[in-house]
């Protein structure tokens, strides 16, 4: 067993041999993944149980993470999807009448590892200038590490290109859905679905609550169904729109079976809305290729342009793969763009009442500017029926 100078308790090692060292939290033990980095300033818990996180160590760029506790609201999952987090500093003692606990207990209550006093804009620049790299994040309170057995298992992990992760974070049979939107003193509304509003099937490739919530909120009905879902099984619950979640992996590993889906409801006619993984498997599923991004969109504040009118939408991402804008054959036109780098960012079908879009309008964390696409599909559904 190797000892590290100073006796860190904990390290990141990359599949490359370097090895960054600081202060473990939460868990004992290791994960392997892929790292990458997220902008928010808030929202920290909201990340980490973003399934779309599942398979990765994210790097908080903003310097104090976890000063406000946890508490049992602020989550999109019912667990923790993301392996671990790396932090400036070690987060003080909780500082909000909302904390239920410390981010330290609760990433340890959860089995999530966190490295603090780190330098995350060395971490950020590595990412923005090679690429996402595999590693390994560790804790151990003893301070003794297998440098060399870290490294090994960081270079044999495959990467997320080719992997199928929405099976592994999708529920695993259907449900109905009606809580609503959170508001200050009384909590996320219960029992809010309109009964007669329209009935939205949402596949769930790694959904987030604030999702459904928003569904809710705009006046639909609920049903949500697994990742694997048919076409047939779906038909059966008598949609009126169908809406494709956010979900973490490669797309066109997912898209093996749920292309073929995609691909029958845009033949019926129903009405679709897709995000994140769903957009991606909207492009899949009309003609479009995928692309693994260098570093990836990951953040509150990141700008897309909307092209048909200019205007600017100041949007929360979480995406590592991406639409080729120059793919998308007749039919399918680029919606919105990222004013980062002009990748794709929004699509629709000329023909049908078919869109998707790349970022998370449900936010959570994040801007609000999107939450009128919730309001968009179902209005959409309503002149379908």
């Amino acid at each position: 067993m190797a000892a590290l100078a100073g006796r860190p308790t904990g390290v990141l090692v990359l599949a490359d041999g370097t090895v960054v060292c600081g202060i473990g939290l939460g868990a004992d033990g290791s994960a392997v993944g892929e790292v990458c980095f997220n902008t928010a300033m808030t929202g920290y818990q909201e990340a980490m149980t973003d399934p779309s996180y599942a398979g990765q160590i994210i790097t908080f760029t903003t310097p104090h993470i976890g000063n406000t506790g946890a508490n049992a609201e602020d989550v999109e999952a019912t667990n923790p999807h993301a392996l671990g987090c790396i932090l400036s500093a070690s987060p003080s003692e909780a500082a909000s009448w909302r904390a239920a606990q410390t981010f330290d207990a609760w990433l340890k209550a959860w089995g999530r590892i966190g490295l603090a006093g780190v330098d995350t804009r060395a971490v950020t620049r590595r990412i923005r200038d090679k690429g996402a790299p595999n590693a390994v994040i560790a804790h151990a309170a003893s301070g003794d590490f297998d440098l060399d057995a870290l490294k090994a298992q960081a270079a044999a992990w495959p990467g997320l290109e080719g992997m199928d992760l929405a099976k592994a974070v999708s529920a695993t049979q259907s449900y109905t859905w009606d809580d609503g939107l959170w508001t200050l003193g009384q909590g996320y509304a219960t029992h809010a679905g309109n009964p007669d509003g329209p009935h939205v099937v949402a596949v769930d490739y790694g959904i987030k609550r604030n999702i459904l919530r928003n569904l809710v909120a705009a006046g639909a009905r609920v049903t949500v169904v697994p990742a694997t879902a048919t076409f047939d099984e779906i038909m059966a619950h008598r949609p009126d729109g169908i809406f494709l979640s956010n979900g973490p992996g490669d797309p066109a590993a997912t898209g093996v079976y749920a292309v073929p889906m995609i691909q029958a409801v845009l033949n019926a006619g129903v009405p679709l809305f897709g995000i994140c993984l769903g957009h991606q498997l909207l492009g899949l599923a009309v003609g479009a290729k995928t692309y693994k991004m260098h570093q990836g969109h990951r953040g509150a504040n990141h700008p897309v342009k909307r092209l048909d009118d200019g205007r600017v939408e100041i949007t929360s991402m979480n995406h590592g793969f991406a639409v080729d804008v120059a793919t998308l054959p007749e039919g399918a036109k680029a919606t919105h763009v990222s004013l980062f780098d002009g990748s794709l960012a929004g699509l629709e079908l000329t023909d049908r009442p078919v869109f998707s879009v790349q970022y998370h309008p449900e936010a959570s964390p994040g801007p609000q500017d999107s939450h009128y696409l919730f309001e968009r599909f179902v209005n959409q559904i309503k002149a379908a029926r």
